[in-house]
């Protein structure tokens, strides 16, 4: 970090004034990240701190929106400052932000109700439970089934295959509005907001006088209707939640600006504390069958571009596990211990400590290791989780081929996993295609500064944003180019692996579920 102090003189001062910079921050699950980009989106100071999870109960996690928000003043400044420029000289701030996130506030005061009920939060999974098996889900989605079939019309079919996850925000927004007093009665006097990271954050940069959030960030709450882009009177009204209670749209970012996955059928992966496997499905939203989530990925202007969306939870939540139960010290160890064994000696993981996502959509299925014997080291158990890993990629990868039927154009990823060559390589051989990995793995600030941006006019056009796209390493599959092979057909090699690591995945589903 530089010194707090700058002192310019003469044209070297002016000189420096006139150079502008775009800042942006991306709010993790673990960390909060902040960089100063210049005009050819190189990075000329960062700074970064650790977001703390609190978790109350088991299966309860949370943040405090005021340390949240510290945390957020902190790396502004220590990015600024490590840049050695004034704030003058930023042209415009871009935030990316964990999604689904959500806390409730006085609408006169400011003052949380409670703390953010984080996206891997499971209170309300009975909840869930229950409505997914209930007879008004059965007759809504009996009655859109005939709605779709009268008139064709996409959106009602989508309503017809409505399951409602722990991911979305609806339950767990009911749940807290039943159990705190302060914000049930703020809610009957109208004195309540709502809002995901990016609203908690824009109300509090505005000093309370905004209370909005972007199209990207409300179409994964479960609560908003990516048919007719607003708030989903339906949807509120079947659960009792207020209207009145949701921000404002505002026209921003996307997540998938950084990797420049601008075309439909450009894939974007990123690998962090969970799993984010998207798609661009181009100006019309995707319904889905086996669970993926029609998302809006930006809103400029008057073009929308839609993605579809599958995820896996637990990622980097199951790496720094091992790394807690010192099966290794450092995280970059491996990828070479995974490689130090031909094989998982018969242990198979099942990453799912937040329950497992599409295409099976079990939020009671238990994390575990299965198949165990005494022959097994620390690295075959490594192995095995790093396999479990790439082993989602693949399914996630088949349930948007399967469902989506759009031709591939390219595959790119990032996050923190990404940077694993064992975890990316085997994922290009399950694929079958190449995967390239970018040279700065934290695409999701990138992307915010992308968008800034072009907001203000510091970049021209996303043909200018391509140009400044940097590879690091391209992961080709091994014997993809065999004849008659199909892309993401497996060699020999890893089919009993897979079989069994899927009968270890079945094993696993349903566990936590009352007998």
């Amino acid at each position: 970090m530089r010194g707090t102090t700058t002192i310019w003189c003469g044209t070297e001062a002016a000189r420096a004034v006139k150079e502008r910079f775009i800042l942006s921050v991306d709010v993790g699950t673990t960390s909060i990240r902040c960089h100063v980009y210049d005009k050819e989106a190189k990075i000329k100071g960062s700074c970064a701190t650790k977001v703390v999870s609190l978790y109350p109960e088991p299966g309860l996690v949370e943040m405090d929106p005021e340390a949240l928000w510290q945390g957020f003043v902190i790396v502004v400044k220590g990015a600024v400052q490590d840049a050695g420029i004034h704030m003058r000289q930023v042209e415009a701030l871009g935030i990316s932000t964990q999604r689904s996130t959500f806390t409730t506030w006085d609408r006169k005061t400011g003052v949380p109700f409670h703390n953010f009920i984080s996206w891997q939060d499971l209170r309300a999974a009975e909840l869930v439970k229950s409505w997914n098996r209930s007879c008004t889900m059965k007759v809504i989605q009996g009655t859109m089934k005939v709605l779709h079939l009268l008139s064709r019309q996409k959106r009602f079919l989508a309503a017809s295959l409505l399951v409602f996850s722990t991911q979305h925000v609806t339950f767990r927004l009911l749940w807290a509005i039943t159990h705190y007093k302060q914000l049930s009665e703020a809610v009957a006097e109208g004195n309540c907001c709502f809002g995901t990271v990016d609203t908690w954050l824009l109300y509090k940069l505005t000093k309370g006088l905004v209370h909005a959030t972007d199209y990207s960030n409300a179409s994964t709450t479960g609560i908003f209707d990516s048919y007719q882009m607003c708030w989903s009177g339906f949807l509120c009204s079947l659960v009792s939640l207020p209207l009145s209670i949701f921000p404002k749209m505002a026209d921003q970012q996307a997540a998938m600006f950084g990797q420049c996955c601008f075309d439909t059928g450009d894939v974007k992966i990123t690998m962090g504390t969970g799993t984010f496997m998207d798609i661009n499905t181009g100006s019309k939203p995707h319904t889905s069958v086996a669970g993926l989530y029609p998302l809006v990925g930006w809103k400029i202007g008057s073009e929308v571009v839609y993605l579809a969306e599958g995820n896996a939870a637990d990622t980097g939540t199951a790496i720094n596990w091992a790394q807690e139960l010192e099966l290794f010290s450092d995280v970059q160890q491996t990828s070479a211990m995974a490689y130090s064994v031909p094989d998982s000696d018969g242990v198979c993981f099942v990453p799912s400590f937040s329950g497992l996502q599409a295409p099976l959509n079990d939020p009671k299925a238990c994390a575990s290791f299965m198949g165990l014997r005494p022959s097994n080291t620390k690295c075959h158990l490594v192995r095995a989780i790093l396999e479990s890993v790439a082993f989602r990629n693949k399914q996630l990868y088949e349930t948007m081929l399967r469902e989506t039927n759009i031709p591939i154009n390219k595959i790119r990823v990032d996050g923190g996993v990404c940077t694993n060559d064992f975890v990316m390589q085997l994922t290009a051989d399950l694929f079958g295609r190449k995967i390239s990995r970018p040279q700065y793995c934290e695409m999701s600030c990138l992307g915010a500064a992308f968008v800034a941006g072009l907001g203000a006019g510091f970049w021209r056009s996303q043909e200018d944003l391509k140009k400044l796209q940097t590879t690091d390493k391209v992961f080709m599959p091994r014997g993809a180019a065999q004849p008659g092979r199909a892309a993401g057909h497996l060699n020999g090699e890893y089919i009993p692996v897979l079989q069994s690591w899927e009968r270890a995945i079945r094993r696993s589903m349903n566990w936590y579920s009352k007998p």
